[in-house]
């Protein structure tokens, strides 16, 4: 049986042994990594999955921001990763992790959320879109599609600026702010 615990119970080796199944080593160049850069994850939306004392899968939130060319300052929330053991994909642990991380973050009226992924699966499921992430630069490359927004009722993201690192003052207003 599967186990949701807080990320923070788990040891940062067996994390990174995970990403690396998941990702490969060379994952830490990636843009999203320079998204995450000098950030602690925010740990009441970081959650992990274990079953029988091993970690089979994971998902990761980042506080971030979109700064506008006026220096106006829009917090958000960077998902991911979402890491499943390669033996365990197709077992419905990352929709499982992403909707109970998603579950927390709407419940604590969270800041807007931005990830970096498919998008076909991410707004089928989950409710996130490219529609408001059109304008917005970041670190380093990424394919425009795939950068997504999800906003809940109300919200709203600048058109245009550039996304970085949020620093971790503060961290838990990026849940409930």
């Amino acid at each position: 049986m599967i186990q949701f615990v807080p990320i923070a119970s788990i040891p940062p080796a067996e994390i990174e042994h995970l990403l690396d199944l998941a990702f490969g080593s060379d994952r830490r160049g990636r843009t999203a990594y320079k998204l995450r850069e000098g950030t602690d994850p925010i740990a009441a939306l970081s959650l992990a999955a274990v079953e029988e004392g091993v970690l089979v899968g994971l998902v990761l939130c980042w506080p971030v921001q979109l700064a506008e060319a006026d220096g106006r300052l829009t917090p958000l929330i960077l998902v991911g990763p979402v890491a499943v053991r390669p033996e365990r994909q197709r077992d419905g642990i990352g929709r499982e992790l992403m909707l109970r991380m998603l579950e927390a973050a709407d419940a604590a009226a969270s800041d807007p959320m931005t990830l970096i992924g498919d998008a076909s699966y991410y707004e089928r499921f989950f409710g996130f879109s490219a529609q408001h992430t059109q304008g917005w630069a970041l670190p380093g490359p990424v394919e425009r599609h795939r950068l997504l927004a999800r906003l809940r009722p109300g919200q709203v993201l600048p058109e245009r600026g550039a996304l970085a690192p949020r620093p971790n003052v503060g961290l838990d207003a990026a849940v409930g702010s």
